[in-house]
């Protein structure tokens, strides 16, 4: 199955989100098949509840979730996601809003790959930006970097206010 044939809602943006997704999709398939078994005329309980990621996911793409043919597709998209998506990593010096993060999930997903994910990951001594990291590169964007590349100008310019004063 190729992974270009469904596409991620914006919410539905880690690693962590698709293993959600999917563990919902499986539980739901587990009680549609259990609910064949029981005997007619038994009441079942109420469907598991799925979140607005899962529901978003069957509506982009078109999928009756109550249709077994549905499900089995798109528990396999799920499943081949989970290992073969591309990931970017970004540390933040403190946690971002959901809506700054579904924008940069958008950038990401317009303009490098329709299915990327993105971790988030919390890192304090950046001080402000953040640092992006891929299978084989890496990128600092942070206060801290600046001020390293920026050492000896700093420097020259704190000892030619000392010696001003």
């Amino acid at each position: 199955m190729a992974l270009d044939q469904f596409n991620l809602p914006v919410q539905v943006m880690s690693q962590g989100d698709v293993s959600r997704i999917t563990r919902e999709l499986h539980d739901l398939d587990d009680f549609i098949k259990q609910s064949h078994i029981r005997k007619p005329g038994v009441t079942l309980k109420n469907l598991p509840k799925t979140s607005k990621g899962l529901n978003d996911f069957a509506e982009i793409n078109k999928l009756n979730l109550l249709k077994e043919s549905d499900r089995e597709a798109a528990a396999v998209f799920l499943d081949e996601l989970s290992v073969k998506a591309p990931v970017v990593h970004i540390s933040f010096a403190v946690d971002p809003s959901a809506p700054f993060m579904a924008k940069i999930t958008s950038w990401f997903r317009e303009n490098i790959d329709h299915l990327v994910l993105v971790n988030v990951g919390l890192e304090p001594t950046i001080a402000a930006g953040c640092t992006v990291r891929t299978d084989n590169l890496f990128h600092d964007f942070s206060l801290r970097s600046h001020f390293d590349e920026q050492k000896t100008l700093l420097i020259s310019r704190i000892r030619g206010a000392s010696k001003a004063e």
